[in-house]
């Protein structure tokens, strides 16, 4: 099976170049961006495009395949054990105002597992990767997460969804509470990315809720290979379709989950 993932990782890297090849080519010249399903949820002539090759590199090596993508939705027929995951272009925001935290991320799951993961960052030349098995890379060179191993001494990541305004579920007390007990909380705007960045050391830890499949399959995979941990807020075994993640170098893990729980039961949530 290991042989198997090589291949398909050769064509999960393929595609992310040419995707990335698209999001260099739309820089600066969008013409057409719009809102999806709420506000600052957007789409681009980048995001389109960008999928179009990404999904046609994998179906014409994999025609039986499933792929869920994030403009997409679920195509295929094929009830088999693999399923790919694809966010054409994660930071989209990011990217209508040229600012270049943007990735293509691709994801092979196999029995709900991720076993090839790409990020792939064109504008910094960054390009993450791992197979099941076999580590965690970053432009060829084996990455690992941190040694931090107290919250006080440790940099996190989050985001918040496009939801934020209308729900209590928002995210803004834990980001208010972690930010007062740590050296700092990073809001980079592609969860893509902050997975990378766990993975290779640049964060210790990383939470975030309302997300889907194909924005954490690739980082979750990155995270593992490099000796990182992903769970529920819980720190029980995490389902990606609840959209919560929690993930960390591992030795700030159980620190984190303490009190993401704890700031929920001191405080009531707030909408704006």
């Amino acid at each position: 099976m290991q042989k198997d993932y090589q291949k398909f990782y050769e064509v999960a890297e393929t595609a992310a170049l040419k995707g990335g090849a698209v999001l260099k080519k739309w820089w600066g010249n969008l013409v057409n961006v719009r809102e999806k399903s709420s506000s600052g949820d957007l789409v681009t002539e980048a995001d389109h495009d960008s999928e179009a090759v990404v999904l046609s590199e994998i179906r014409n090596a994999f025609p039986h395949h499933r792929i869920v993508s994030e403009e997409s939705g679920l195509s295929g027929h094929d009830q088999g054990d693999f399923l790919w995951a694809v966010d054409p272009l994660d930071g989209t925001t990011n990217y209508t105002h040229k600012m270049p935290l943007v990735a293509v991320s691709i994801a092979l799951l196999f029995k709900g597992q991720p076993v090839v993961g790409i990020v792939y960052n064109p504008f910094m030349d960054e390009m993450f990767k791992a197979i099941q098995g076999e580590g965690a890379y970053l432009n060829g060179s084996r990455i690992g997460v941190s040694k931090v191993a107290t919250l006080d001494k440790s940099l996190l990541a989050t985001g918040f969804a496009y939801d934020r305004r209308d729900t209590p579920d928002n995210n803004y007390l834990e980001f208010c509470y972690m930010t007062s007990i740590t050296q700092g909380v990073r809001r980079m705007g592609s969860a893509a990315l902050d997975l990378a960045f766990l993975a290779s050391g640049r964060y210790d830890g990383f939470w975030e809720r309302g997300l889907k499949i194909w924005d954490i399959a690739a980082g979750i995979l990155l995270v593992k290979e490099a000796g990182g941990m992903v769970t529920s807020y819980e720190n029980s075994d995490l389902e990606m379709e609840s959209g919560r993640i929690l993930a960390s170098n591992g030795l700030v893990h159980e620190q984190m989950s303490r009190n993401l729980i704890a700031i929920r039961k001191k405080h009531t949530p707030f909408v704006f």
